[in-house]
């Protein structure tokens, strides 16, 4: 009773005067405190030489192939963002801009950690110029969210069933655990789809909520996330080592299984937890050709699309400006001109240009007209 009191206060200690959120992130700090030790105690002898060497050595052929299944993988990545626009309604948003925002929220949120504040953040900056609001990008979130989800759960559910040994690699759980606990992701995943199939289902409340795709439409949903996924681990296994053979289902398994801690971490990029639980699942392995294969598995994943990302953004910022000096246009009393200015300064797209492009031609016709009329009326007088 004594051990349980105690517990207890230090539970309602913690909860009341540090918070949900505050606990969150000392066990993100815990989390990432172990896996730094555990790299250390694989790396701490470690050559950069001989890294390089195992570099060197790689298949040039399989490299090319493993940079192609990243960029399919973004590519895939592309439609969540399509796919959510149009389950909350949003059509008029054409897919060029969905690539983009998710594309850049991505790649920029894999970097930064914290993926639902950075990368909310770059798609309310993008979306907000085809009249989107802070709730409509939430929504969408929240359902590219749901895609990735449902998308780990078929992958991870079907893959621990057929191989959770490989499961075992990571959590150390028995491998009849590990398929019981596939074979119920799976149950959950076809309950959902079943559950969401019977009726038009909302979540949310007041002004924010969500109308659930319905069964066929969450089958599309949960396709792209698998695609992702699978893109991603099929880039993995091109650039492991050749020797000794592991089978693609067993590395998919630890490979998202890595990929999940290091999500749950909110390190940025998943540093140091997605490469320790790894490395610690794949002990057969060479350890100087495993931290090869995962520097260039950061290289295609990482480094090169958060580059792209935000080349892609400052070129947007600054053509965006420049439309802003060139082609704000003015009305009789310069009201109009500064309304479209702004709207344009604030990063609108074309679309939305035309629209203020449009209502500012209005307010310099509706003033002309007005004049005149008054003008005539004063001649009749």
């Amino acid at each position: 009773m004594g051990v349980r009191a105690v517990a207890s206060k230090i539970w309602v200690f913690l909860r009341d005067r540090v918070g949900l959120h505050g606990l969150g992130f000392v066990l993100s700090l815990v989390v990432i405190a172990f896996a730094a030790t555990v790299l250390y105690r694989m790396l701490h002898n470690l050559k950069l030489s001989d890294v390089m060497d195992a570099l060197a050595a790689k298949d040039p052929r399989n490299v090319i192939i493993g940079f192609l299944l990243v960029a399919g993988a973004y590519l895939t990545l592309t439609f969540y963002d399509w796919f959510a626009l149009r389950t909350i309604g949003k059509d008029h948003v054409p897919y060029r801009i969905a690539a983009l925002a998710g594309f850049c929220s991505y790649s920029i949120g894999h970097n930064v950690g914290f993926t639902v504040f950075t990368g909310g953040s770059v798609r309310y900056r993008i979306y907000s110029a085809w009249g989107l609001g802070a709730i409509d990008v939430a929504k969408i979130c929240f359902v590219a969210g749901l895609t990735f989800w449902l998308g780990n759960i078929a992958v991870l559910g079907l893959g621990i069933t057929i191989h959770p040994e490989a499961a075992t690699a990571v959590d150390r759980l028995p491998p009849f655990i590990n398929r019981m606990i596939g074979i119920g992701a799976l149950a959950v995943l076809a309950g959902y789809i079943t559950w969401v199939s019977l009726a038009p289902r909302t979540i949310g409340r007041s002004s924010w909520f969500v109308t659930l795709p319905r069964g066929r439409t969450t089958l599309v949903q949960v396709g792209i996330g698998i695609l992702d996924l699978t893109l991603c681990a099929a880039a993995m296994f091109m650039l492991m080592p050749s020797t000794p053979y592991i089978d693609p289902v067993s590395l998919a398994v630890i490979f998202v299984t890595a990929t999940l801690l290091g999500f749950a971490s909110h390190a940025p990029g998943g540093l140091g937890v997605f490469d320790a639980a790894l490395l610690a699942a794949l002990p057969q392995f060479e350890l100087t050709e495993m931290v090869g294969a995962l520097l260039l598995f950061r290289l295609f994943y990482y480094i090169v699309p958060f580059a792209l990302s935000l080349t892609l953004l400052g070129a947007r910022e600054l053509s965006l400006r420049f439309i802003s000096r060139t082609q704000a246009p003015a009305g009789p009393d310069g009201s109009a001109a500064a309304h479209t200015g702004a709207a344009i300064e604030a990063g609108t797209e074309p679309g939305i240009q035309s629209a203020a492009k449009t209502a500012a031609t209005t307010a310099t016709t509706t003033a002309t007209t007005t004049t005149t009329k008054s003008t005539a009326k004063s001649a009749a007088e």
